[in-house]
């Protein structure tokens, strides 16, 4: 009989065994994640289902606060800039989890089949809840295809429907609907981000991306919130001091000249607002970097 704890016991042993530093799995979109480290990390958060084995972990966006934790999911829905840490995570009793890419092209044929739950504000863009017992079966099955390459071209594509299906259906189904809709808010919303994320050096004109998402001002203002918990110009603020802090990993001796890169042009202001969302100045944030190998925007269990 299938029981949670059971489900869980054996998805902890099967990412403990298989997880891997790069994170990648054979089975596309499917990411296994060992982290043992509780140290804070500044990450760009991707749409993602993760599901913890182990452990657990606090993510702040904006003012807000999620924690998740073994037997529960995380479920982001667009690329937004987070901060968080591994609660307790060390070598002995490192973190655990399971990660899957949540793709519009596969979330929109099953809204076909599922009852149309329109609200009349967008959804946040991130969710947690319970894992029961046939979202957890479903991905353990998912997990134990990576040791059979010759069934998981045929059975990891149905693993994952199901995966999707169990959310959809669920209490947060609304949450990962929006993905698969051509014409929901975060769709719209969705274009703006883009936008930024691509353009995060230029000069940004909220009126520009209202129209690039089809929305007045004020609709497009209200429903970015909504979705990112933060206004356009804090969403653009935080992608900027992020890439700049990759680049300066790379380049810990060109504080000034990363900084106009990622769009400063005052190196006082780009001093001031990167040491109030790291903790320490560019430069010296840069060489603690390079001295623990990598900067530690984690890329997954964001």
């Amino acid at each position: 009989m299938r029981t949670t704890a059971g489900l869980l016991a054996e998805l902890r042993d099967l990412v403990l065994a298989r997880a891997r530093p790069d994170l990648r799995t054979p089975i596309d979109g499917l990411r296994l994640s060992r982290i043992e480290t509780d140290a804070s990390h500044h990450s760009l958060a991707e749409p993602l289902l993760v599901v913890m084995a182990q452990g657990g972990k606090r993510l702040l966006l904006g003012d807000q606060v999620f924690e998740y934790r073994a037997g529960q999911f995380l479920l982001v829905t667009a690329d937004l800039p987070v901060t968080g840490y591994f609660v307790g995570a060390g070598p002995r009793t490192p973190a655990l989890g399971v990660g899957l890419t949540l793709r519009p092209a596969a979330i929109a044929p099953l809204l076909l089949r599922t009852p149309s739950r329109r609200t009349a504000a967008a959804p946040p863009a991130i969710a947690t809840g319970e894992a029961d017992v046939d979202l957890l079966d479903a991905v353990v099955r998912l997990v134990r295809l990576i040791d059979r390459p010759s069934d998981a071209p045929v059975l990891a594509p149905l693993a994952e429907q199901e995966i999707l299906w169990r959310l959809l259906t669920g209490p947060h189904g609304a949450v990962p609907r929006q993905i698969g809709l051509a014409d929901s808010d975060l769709a719209h919303v969705g274009r703006a981000i883009g936008w930024i994320r691509e353009n995060y050096a230029e000069p940004m004109r909220v009126a520009d991306l209202a129209r690039l998402a089809g929305m007045s001002s004020s609709a497009f203002h209200r429903h970015f919130r909504a979705i990112t918990a933060m206004s356009p110009l804090q969403y653009q603020k935080q992608i900027r001091l992020q890439e700049a802090r990759t680049l300066l990993a790379a380049r810990p001796g060109d504080v000034a000249g990363v900084g106009h890169l990622v769009g400063y042009d005052s190196p006082s202001q780009f001093n001031r607002e990167y040491r109030r969302l790291f903790g320490a100045p560019p430069g010296r944030d840069a060489a603690r970097l390079r001295a623990v190998a990598g900067p530690s925007g984690v890329r997954f269990l964001p």
